[in-house]
């Protein structure tokens, strides 16, 4: 059975699929400044008109395309595996359908994300074969406060 939390990060995925190929964008250092848990943090729109962010997952870096539709925090089987997460391909199951038809990937458990400051623990995520770039869901983005949209900002208060 497809379980539903999945549902939302594999349309998005498929979405993802279409954007144009970004892996080729060196990584950039997460930021020397700490913010306060309370400090919003301001996010600008890509030309491609999402936002990105990068963050640590388990103390390494990693670029994500935030979607607030996700359901869940949704990794790249590269990002994965350079991340430590603790998946193989051979366990990949049917865990929803994208419009391309059944997506396969698996559950996994996050030990610690912390994106511009905000932090949480123990997060629900999957990877998914052939998703082009790792989407921070909500999974992650429920538990660290609030977000606002406006014009070309996203504000992650």
């Amino acid at each position: 059975m497809i379980k539903p939390l999945v549902m939302i990060a594999l349309g998005c995925g498929a979405l993802a699929a279409m954007l144009p190929d970004r892996r080729e964008e060196p990584a950039r250092p997460v930021s020397a400044v700490v913010r306060a848990p309370g400090e919003p943090v301001r996010l600008e729109r890509a030309e491609d008109g999402h936002f990105y962010v990068h963050g640590e997952v388990d103390g390494q870096l990693a670029r994500f395309l935030v979607d607030t539709g996700a359901t869940s925090v949704a990794l790249t089987v590269e990002d994965a595996a350079r991340l430590g997460v603790d998946f193989s391909p051979a366990n990949f199951t049917v865990v929803g359908m994208g419009a391309s038809g059944p997506v396969r990937g698996q559950e996994v458990t996050l030990g610690k994300i912390v994106v511009e400051g905000r932090e949480a623990h123990e997060v629900q995520g999957v990877v998914l074969e052939g998703l082009e770039i790792s989407l921070l869901g909500q999974s992650f983005l429920s538990r660290i406060g609030s977000i606002e949209m406006a014009s070309d900002y996203m504000v992650l208060r």
